[in-house]
């Protein structure tokens, strides 16, 4: 299991989950892929996302400011 990080600071939505779904190929299963993002609906995107497509959400944490750390397994 690998544990990769994705930076999409300062990136505006939808490119956050685009740059997730250009990612996900490349991931097996078991892989959890860390996910940094600042946009206001960066959340609820990612949450969107992963239901669609059968990944689990299994965390997001506050890094301060609008700053939050999702944590996807695949």
């Amino acid at each position: 299991m690998a544990v990769e990080v994705l930076d999409t600071l300062g990136l505006k939505c939808p490119q956050p989950v685009l740059k997730i779904a250009v990612r996900a190929p490349d991931m097996k299963p078991g892989d959890i892929l860390e996910v940094l993002g600042d946009c206001p609906t960066f959340e609820k995107d990612v949450r969107t996302w992963c239901e669609r497509l059968g990944k689990v959400f299994l965390s997001i944490k506050d890094e301060g400011g609008d700053e939050r750390r999702i944590q996807i397994q695949f």
